[in-house]
């Protein structure tokens, strides 16, 4: 049985087409567009592809973008399905004071970060780093607790505020250095050391928390970008928010259901 995933974030739709619904399970075909380009996808990137038998989603981009994404599934006979964060699901348990308030991308991200952990037989502590738009930091106890997490500003977001906000601050991107000495690298480096951080006071408050070194991971679009800069250990992962969906897919498409 195929299994369509996506991940419709604030700037990009990313989609990935597999052999079965399961962690692991072979890519057949795989792809992202921009949000303006989504109303294309049935007449070119999805337009060849073998007709999904079931669909998985998170979206955080609204209600409009959601229905322009459904609209193009039209093609083939699935019905759309989102996930929305709820007390529990896929053996981790959400501790947000209003649980169906929490994005469904942070949700569906820290299930795919802590099974990954657990298929490796470790059980541990466990920050979860998204870097795109936004960036989240996510807390995780040993026992699958999800405890709170951060939210802040993206590179380009903590950029457009300062310039928005400073007389004649309109500088090109620089580079990240130890002791920046223009504008542009200061600019650059102090968005990346915020985030950095951010993350690395997680993990000190996880740490005390639980009495135990936490494992961090990271992922996102400029996740690439974060991961030299960053005071502490964080395993890179693509996909993250794939491998969750994929957790989720396994336990409602039983192989039962998708014999």
């Amino acid at each position: 049985m195929s299994f369509l995933a996506i991940d419709v974030g604030n700037t990009r739709l990313k989609w990935a087409l597999y052999e079965a619904p399961y962690r692991g399970a072979t890519v057949l075909a795989q792809g992202a567009e921009f949000l303006e380009n989504v109303d294309k996808l049935a007449d070119h990137a999805w337009a060849s592809l073998t007709p999904p038998d079931r669909m998985l989603g998170c979206i955080v981009a609204g209600e409009a973008v959601k229905r322009r994404v459904e609209e193009q599934m039209e093609i083939w006979d699935v019905p759309p399905k989102w996930v929305v964060s709820t007390q529990a699901e896929a053996g981790l348990q959400n501790g947000y004071d209003h649980p169906t308030r929490l994005g469904s991308d942070r949700w569906v991200a820290m299930i795919g970060a802590r099974h990954r952990m657990l298929s490796r037989g470790e059980r541990s502590p466990l920050i979860v780093v998204m870097v795109g738009t936004a960036v989240t930091v996510e807390a995780i106890d040993p026992d699958g607790v999800f405890l709170g997490g951060l939210i802040l500003p993206g590179h380009g977001i903590m950029l457009r505020a300062l310039e928005s906000g400073t007389a004649g601050l309109h500088v090109p991107t620089g580079e990240v250095k130890l002791f920046p000495t223009n504008t542009s690298d200061a600019l650059t480096s102090g968005g990346t050391y915020a985030i950095a951080g951010a993350v690395a006071r997680m993990v000190d408050h996880l740490r005390t928390h639980c009495g135990q070194e936490p494992q961090c991971v990271m992922t996102g679009g400029a996740g690439w970008k974060m991961a030299p800069s960053m005071s502490v250990q964080c395993e890179l992962v693509d996909n993250l928010i794939f491998d969750g969906l994929l957790e989720i897919a396994a336990r409602r498409f039983p192989p039962t259901e998708q014999a």
